[in-house]
C-alpha cells in the first residue's frame, strides 16, 4: 500500500527546463545528469520490485527530514507490523572499487560518498525522528540497506556486508520480503506513517540550481517526449521535428504555463507573457481563451492576469 508516491522533485523539474533553455556549466550538467539517473533508478526499483509487495506493507517514497539542522533523505521506507525498512537506491553503472574503506570510481579514480556511511547516517537520524515523535526506538526493529539496481554496476573488493544488496541479489532479497508471514497492519502502523509524513520537509532547503532570468532563457514549447523545443504546427497539433511526437495545442500550452509558473512563481500569468513564453503560438486570442477557461481572471482590460 503506497501512502506516498514517488514523483520528480521540484529541483529536478527546474533543471529539466533549464537544461533545454540555457547552457549549463559542466558541474551543473553533471549534477543534473545524476539527478535524472537517480530518479530513473528509483522508478525502476518501484516498478520492478516494490509494487509487488502485499497490502501488509506501507510504502513511503522520498521522505526528507531535518534533525538539528541536518537534512537527510530516505529513498524508500517500507513499514510492516514487525519492522521498518529503509532503502538507499543507487543507479551506479560501471566499475567501482574500495581502498582503505573509501569508495572510488574506477573510470575517474575519484572518491565518491561511501553508501554504507550514508545509510548508517540516515538510519541513525531516522531513529532520532521517531524519538521526537514519542516512540521507544529500542522496541522498534529498523533495518536499512543500499540497493544497487543497475545490472552494469560492479564493485571490486566488495565487502561481505548484509546492508549492501547488489543487482544479482535483489530478487532473492525481495523474495524474502514477499514471503514473510506478516500479521495485518494495524491502526498504529498507519498512525506512524502519517506522523512521518506530517514532519517531512516538502522541499529540501538545499539546491544547486544555476542563476537564471526570464530574458536569458530560450522561449518556446518543450516536447513532452524528448524535451526539445518544438518548431512545427500541423493542424491542431504541435509536432516535434526531433522525435515526431504529436500533442494537442491546448494541452501543450497548459503544460508550458505550468512550466512557466514553476520557473517564475512571482511573475504574472498574462496573455502577453504566455504568448511570449510559448513563442510558436501566433494567436493571442487562443491563449486568452485557454487562460480564461482554465484559470481565474483578476483585474480588468490590459491589467488582467490569471491565477
Amino acid at each position: 500500500m503506497i501512502m506516498k508516491h514517488r514523483c520528480e522533485s521540484k529541483e529536478l523539474l527546474l533543471f529539466r527546463s533549464l537544461h533545454v533553455r540555457m547552457n549549463l556549466m559542466e558541474k551543473e550538467l553533471t549534477y543534473y545528469t545524476n539527478l535524472e539517473k537517480g530518479f530513473e533508478g528509483e522508478r525502476y526499483f518501484d516498478e520492478r520490485w516494490a509494487k509487488h509487495l502485499s497490502d501488509d506493507w506501507i510504502i513511503l517514497n522520498d521522505l526528507t527530514f531535518e534533525v538539528n539542522n541536518t537534512v537527510f533523505q530516505i529513498d524508500s521506507t517500507f513499514i510492516c507490523n514487525q519492522a521498518i525498512y529503509l532503502f538507499e537506491i543507487k543507479n551506479y553503472d560501471g566499475d567501482y572499487y574500495i581502498e582503505n574503506k573509501k569508495w572510488y570510481s574506477k573510470i575517474t579514480n575519484k572518491e565518491i560518498k561511501n553508501p554504507i556511511h550514508q545509510i548508517d547516517r540516515s538510519g541513525s537520524l531516522f531513529r532520532r525522528i521517531l524519538q521526537e515523535l514519542g516512540y521507544n526506538v529500542s522496541k522498534i526493529s529498523i533495518e536499512y540497506y543500499v540497493i544497487f539496481v543497475n545490472s552494469e554496476f560492479h564493485l571490486y573488493q566488495a565487502p561481505i556486508d548484509h546492508q549492501l544488496i547488489f543487482p544479482a541479489q535483489i530478487n532473492r532479497f525481495m523474495d524474502k520480503l514477499y514471503s514473510k508471514p506478516l500479521p495485518q497492519l494495524i491502526d498504529a502502523n498507519f498512525k506512524q506513517a502519517e506522523q512521518l509524513l506530517s514532519v517531512q520537509l516538502i522541499e529540501s532547503p538545499y539546491s544547486r540550481l544555476p542563476e537564471y532570468s526570464y530574458d536569458n532563457l530560450k522561449k518556446g514549447i518543450m516536447c513532452s517526449n524528448c524535451r526539445s523545443l518544438i518548431h512545427k504546427i500541423s493542424n491542431k497539433n504541435l509536432v516535434c521535428t526531433r522525435c515526431g511526437h504529436r500533442e494537442g495545442i491546448e494541452s501543450a500550452i497548459l503544460r508550458s504555463i505550468k512550466e512557466y509558473k514553476l520557473l517564475f512563481p512571482k511573475r504574472r500569468v498574462t496573455t502577453n507573457n504566455i504568448h511570449d513564453w510559448c513563442k510558436i503560438i501566433n494567436s493571442k486570442k487562443l491563449i486568452r481563451r485557454i487562460l480564461s477557461t482554465n484559470f481565474k481572471a483578476q483585474g480588468i482590460g490590459r491589467s488582467t492576469f490569471y491565477i
